[in-house]
């Protein structure tokens, strides 16, 4: 049985992924499930961060959102029986890849797949789930009548962000970096209040948020990133086209809530005293969180739950290309790793 690892050169960041034989499993443990992968999705590894948390191997397994059958339980599960149809993130230190016929995971780290929700659409979406769910109920309290502007929503997880964002009756405004995204956006429906156009350069974000919100500014920023320093000082030609970290700063309004995915963000003085005198807040959006507390795990299995229940009932649509053989997977992954792609990319076995 093969699975999919990667390895990281010593001497840089470049990392090479490589298939391994796996030996089989035979033993349960006691709050572990043995599972059949029906679907694994891809997803960027955040190599650093696994270096922080003191979890370099030689070889690291590859896939964490994965759905599937569960072939046998250990004698403390207490959730799930054989043949459950299940989902769930592997953790950061799982020994097993997600990429491979049959991996175990402990059952606090699974929910049920609803029947009527595929294999790809269910290990697709869950991630970004979870990340949507992070950021816009549990950093920002999204609520009714608020403004939302959800940078790049024509990514995957911007996709979800914008469908979580109008099934909670907020008012979405939404960046788009290419005409095709531009397309995509204005397709959306319940509609997309404005559609921004950054792929040009010219297009002033601030200007174009506080148009639309009447001057009051928004009520919450979801980024894509954002650029830390002036356009002629930012070589990388897709850096250029995120915002400033002023224009997020400007566009917000009063209270109002900043979700970076940028964990390098440098603030200012000048930076913070605008924010504390508009009384709003700045917090980092960082999904491996519930991986990362223990104390957590009952709110995380509850976003779980719920990114399924609004994938069976139409809340989530994602976005989701072709899936992919397993013996694909190994190039596909190469492409996600250097963020090539737009939409998700899901194995199925």
């Amino acid at each position: 049985m093969k699975g999919l690892y990667f390895q990281q050169s010593s001497t840089d960041e470049e990392i090479t992924f490589v298939f391994q034989e796996r030996e089989n499993l035979l033993i349960t443990e006691d709050n572990f499930v043995k599972l059949q992968v029906k679907a694994c999705a891809l997803s960027q590894i955040n190599t650093k961060l696994l270096a922080e948390m003191k979890m370099e191997k030689d070889f690291f397994p590859v896939g964490r959102e994965i759905a599937g059958i569960v072939l046998d339980v250990g004698s403390k599960v207490s959730f799930f029986q054989p043949d459950d149809e299940v989902v769930g993130i592997l953790p950061l230190d799982s020994e097993d890849p997600g990429f491979c016929e049959v991996v175990r995971v402990h059952e606090h780290y699974l929910v049920h797949k609803p029947e009527k929700v595929t294999w790809t659409e269910a290990a697709g979406t869950i991630r970004d789930g979870v990340r949507a769910y992070t950021a816009l109920h549990y950093l920002s309290h999204l609520s009714a009548g608020k403004s939302v502007l959800i940078m790049d929503g024509a990514s995957a997880f911007g996709t979800i962000a914008i469908q979580l964002a109008h099934h909670r009756g907020a008012k979405v405004i939404s960046t788009a970096c290419s005409l095709e995204d531009k397309q995509c956006l204005e397709r959306f429906r319940p509609p997309i209040a404005r559609v921004i156009d950054v792929s040009n350069g010219k297009v002033h974000v601030a200007e174009s948020c506080l148009e639309e919100t009447g001057g009051l500014g928004v009520d919450i920023v979801l980024d894509a990133g954002v650029r830390l320093y002036s356009k002629d000082d930012e070589p990388d030609v897709k850096l250029q086209l995120l915002p400033h970290k002023h224009d997020i700063i400007t566009l917000l309004g009063v209270g109002g809530h900043w979700i970076t995915t940028e964990e390098n963000l440098q603030l200012d003085p000048p930076d913070s005293h605008c924010l504390f005198l508009k009384g709003a807040t700045v917090a980092f959006l960082n999904d491996e969180v519930w991986n990362l507390s223990n104390v957590q795990q009952g709110k995380y299995l509850c976003i779980l739950k719920d990114v399924m229940e609004k994938l069976s009932t139409g809340v989530f649509r994602p976005q989701l290309d072709e899936p992919i053989p397993l013996y694909e997977a190994k190039v596909s992954m190469e492409a996600v790793q250097k963020n090539q792609g737009r939409k998700k990319q899901v194995v199925q076995f």
